[in-house]
């Protein structure tokens, strides 16, 4: 059985988010045993999987993000679009666009304390599109 399925979470503002209960309210039934593979469709905001208790995670995994790739360095030539855009680019790419999880007894398998960020690196990034794909039996 395959499914696809797209849908936007709703607008962020810049940072880390725990999205899990948002995504999980958007997908389709899932399967017993399988694969749910979640891709982002924009190249300024990223997925992943990460603490999912203490919102200070969240907090500095921006701050960490900020300081490895810092606004208004005078060697970006993509500026047009603002400070943010080309370290949104690249902190896209550092983080990657997409997930895959398994999925156990019909529920997506995710440790205890794990949960799915979107890292929206933008000031004003909008709703992101997401493409779920439930591969399973």
């Amino acid at each position: 059985m395959f499914i696809q399925h797209e849908f936007a979470l709703t607008p962020k503002s810049r940072g880390c988010h725990l999205v899990s209960r948002e995504i999980m309210t958007r997908l389709p039934e899932l399967p017993k045993t399988g694969l749910l593979h979640l891709f982002i469709k924009h190249t300024s905001a990223a997925l992943t999987i990460n603490e999912n208790a203490d919102p200070d995670v969240r907090l500095d995994m921006a701050a960490i993000l900020d300081h490895v790739v810092p606004e208004r360095q005078p060697y970006f030539e993509h500026t047009l679009e603002g400070p943010d855009d080309m370290p949104a680019h690249a902190k896209a790419s550092l983080i990657g666009p997409h997930l895959t999880i398994p999925i156990t007894d019909g529920q997506l398998n995710l440790g205890t304390w794990q949960g799915i960020y979107l890292c929206e690196f933008r000031n004003h990034g909008g709703a992101r599109r997401i493409v779920a794909t439930v591969y399973g039996e």
